[in-house]
């Protein structure tokens, strides 16, 4: 059977409200874009404005991407980097002191490949406390990043991501654990180091 994509284009993907609001952020989204970068809670208010639940501390770019703000759910003391693209067709969280590094694409939509009019997909998308997604990574639709999770740059992830875990690759794969050394880990290695200076 051949596709259908005149079928496609007359499907309704949005609501009225939805199609309203996203014409309403068209015309915010210069206030957005060209707010200077340190205007953190400048574009942490507009967003509020419509409909993102946005926490404390939260540092946002001011090149972001983002599709649909109140599709949007960003806990404290997270950074989005430059150039990132949020396209949150459907529900993205994003959890606290995460990291979203330079040019990542988080992709929560797509089509259903399988039927002959293509229809589009709006699906959620996850990252989990203190993971960080590292620069140029594509996170695909439906996908959740594990706590304290490492997904290494330009890193395609299709598929769910462990939590504590370093993956890299595409698709991605895991590498090796993350462990994340204290304080007083580093005081032993400088005192060690010291030690054979001394010797």
């Amino acid at each position: 059977m051949t596709l259908q994509i005149e079928a496609c284009r007359s499907q309704r993907n949005y609501t009225l409200r939805e199609k309203l609001l996203r014409v309403a952020w068209a015309a915010a989204r210069p206030a957005f874009a060209w707010s200077p970068r340190l205007c953190w809670g400048w574009r942490n208010f507009l967003l509020r404005m419509f409909g993102a639940r946005i926490g404390r501390g939260v540092q946002i770019d001011p090149a972001a991407r983002i599709f649909a703000p109140w599709q949007l759910t960003v806990g404290d003391w997270t950074a989005i980097g430059w150039g990132v693209a949020l396209y949150n067709l459907g529900p993205m969280t994003i959890g606290t002191k995460v990291t979203i590094s330079q040019g990542a694409h988080l992709c929560g939509g797509t089509h259903d490949h399988t039927d002959p009019t293509m229809p589009l997909r709006r699906m959620p998308i996850t990252v989990e406390d203190e993971a960080w997604v590292c620069a140029d990574v594509f996170i695909g639709p439906g996908v959740t990043v594990g706590r304290k999770a490492v997904v290494g740059a330009r890193a395609v992830a299709v598929r769910n991501v462990p939590a504590a875990m370093i993956v890299a690759g595409n698709p991605a794969v895991v590498v090796k654990p993350r462990v994340i050394l204290g304080a007083a880990h580093e005081r032993h290695q400088i005192s060690s180091k010291i030690a054979r200076i001394d010797t």
